[in-house]
């Protein structure tokens, strides 16, 4: 049985920062940021806490695909993809439960 993955960035409380990640656990994951279970990661170092964007795919390989194509795009194409689907920035994080 394949197992799904989700695309997830985050971001820094100044919205400057971001950090596109992906994993089949979404909530343990950004649980793991929040709480800097990994002291010297990119998230932690830069202080990207804030889940502002996340998409599920039905198989990790196509969620792998995707945050390729994210991390290969550029700062205004990362903005746009947030705005579309949270246009107030808000931390998404809650709404996982």
């Amino acid at each position: 049985m394949e197992r799904g993955g989700c695309v997830y960035i985050m971001t820094n409380s100044f919205n400057t920062i971001f950090y596109t990640g992906v994993t089949s656990e979404l909530e343990s994951r950004i649980w793991q940021h929040k709480n800097n279970e990994y002291p010297k990661s990119f998230t932690s170092k830069y202080k990207c806490f804030k889940l502002v964007y996340f998409m599920f795919f039905p198989t990790i390989e196509d969620a792998i695909a995707e945050e390729k194509r994210i991390k290969g795009g550029n700062r205004q194409q990362k903005i746009d993809l947030i705005i579309r689907l949270n246009p107030s920035w808000k931390d998404l994080y809650d709404e996982l439960n």
